[in-house]
């Protein structure tokens, strides 16, 4: 194993040297200045560097930039003191451990040996990665699954581990976003975004495919907002649970979903659950008397639809409505979806009186208008878009009023 040493400090590169004499005898230990750094990696053929905090913590972070460019590089930085902002900036660019140089020997060998096994799992990774390109297993371009592979490996994932909850994301560009959309970027920002333990594969069309064990459909979003944040286009996507569904399944409500984000120009929209739907058109029919179905048909859509739906609203008109407090909550009694602001207070809520119908109370405060009022519906008729619809009605005449 060839090590290489940068630090300008001569003196304390010598003392490091010292720490590191319980490594093989056949371990060569090298040093360097941060100027010959990079000539000297490819001279002792070194995989890892170890890089002494400088005095100009800028200069360190530089270097590290620069030699990250090499996937195969293990990067451990040295640092004098315990300094915060160092390891950070250190971390982002790319560092793979710190250590202090005051530390004992025992704990210089431990970290250079465990980031020696953690070298040699990135270089079987990425031996592995090549071979799964070259069979066109995964993309070349983006890195990630090719389309023909998701299902397999997802469903793979899914029988190995024994996955029972999890959470499926189907990314799209919206129609804005079509024009400045990029695959290379979108892949980027995707793999920067989620987990080991997640998949990312391209999926039909130009959409991308997100598979997250052990998340739920709100961790989902969290992702899809990391996601946001590092393109510079518009993307929609559609979210399905993919507990006790099939890869079919949960892939066509997931698109679905998606679609209508794109058509709604919605940042995102929860899929609706199937069965939720055959059961209603079960309680159209007539076919259910007993208060216990009804009470489990309200909780399913309190899941599948109203949470969801208050969820998304909140988080789309918070920057669109200055200076109003957007609040939302739900449980098995009554659903509150409120806004404040220093002229007015308006709230929507969906009670749950029992048996088949809501009811969904509107009262912006200080009206006697018909714009407070009370709707019922069949649990039935409780939709995603028909909520939808009904709530940003609520939000407009909310506007109205102040």
């Amino acid at each position: 194993m060839n090590i290489l040493l940068v630090s300008e400090d001569k003196t304390l590169a010598e003392s490091l040297k010292e720490k590191l004499v319980f490594l093989r005898k056949d371990d060569n230990i090298t040093t360097s200045s941060y100027k010959d750094a990079p000539r000297n990696i490819e001279l002792v053929g070194a995989n890892i560097i170890l890089i002494h905090e400088n005095s100009d913590s800028q200069k360190s972070i530089n270097l590290i930039k620069k030699l990250r460019k090499n996937k195969n590089l293990c990067l451990i930085l040295i640092c004098n003191t315990y300094n915060r902002n160092l390891i950070l900036s250190a971390a982002d660019a790319g560092v793979d451990d710190f250590i202090l140089s005051s530390s004992e020997d025992f704990e210089f060998v431990i970290r250079i040996v465990d980031n020696i096994k953690h070298a040699s799992i990135k270089l079987l990774a990425e031996r592995n990665t090549k071979l799964l390109e070259q069979i066109k297993v995964i993309d070349e371009l983006t890195g990630l699954y090719n389309y023909s592979y998701s299902k397999q490996v997802i469903e793979n994932t899914i029988d190995t581990n024994l996955i029972k909850n999890a959470s499926f994301m189907v990314i799209s560009p919206s129609n804005n976003g079509k024009t400045k959309f990029s695959s290379e970027d979108a892949s980027d920002a995707i793999k920067q975004s989620i987990r080991t333990a997640d998949i990312a594969s391209l999926g039909k069309g130009i959409n991308f495919y997100i598979f997250m064990p052990e998340t739920d459909i709100n961790g989902a979003v969290v992702v899809l907002n990391k996601i946001k944040e590092k393109i510079k286009f518009d993307i929609c996507a559609g979210i399905t649970n993919v507990s006790e569904k099939d890869f079919n399944t949960f892939e066509r409500q997931a698109l679905k979903a998606v679609a209508d984000a794109v058509a709604t120009d919605a940042d995102f929209i929860f899929a609706e659950d199937e069965k939720a739907e055959t059961l209603d058109e079960w309680l159209d029919n007539g076919g259910i008397k007993g208060y216990k179905i009804f009470r489990q048909m309200f909780n399913k859509k309190l899941e599948k639809v109203i949470t969801p739906v208050f969820y998304r609203l909140q988080k789309a008109y918070e920057e669109k409505l200055f200076d109003t407090t957007i609040e939302q909550r739900a449980d098995s009694e009554q659903c509150v979806f409120s806004l404040k602001n220093r002229k007015n207070t308006s709230f929507l809520k969906i009670l749950y009186p029992g048996f088949s119908k809501i009811i969904i109370s509107i009262e912006h405060e200080g009206l006697d208008s018909p714009e407070n009022r009370e709707i019922q519906l069949q649990l039935s008729q409780i939709t995603q878009n028909e909520l939808i619809e009904i709530v940003e009605n609520f939000i407009k005449e909310f506007k109205a009023t102040c």
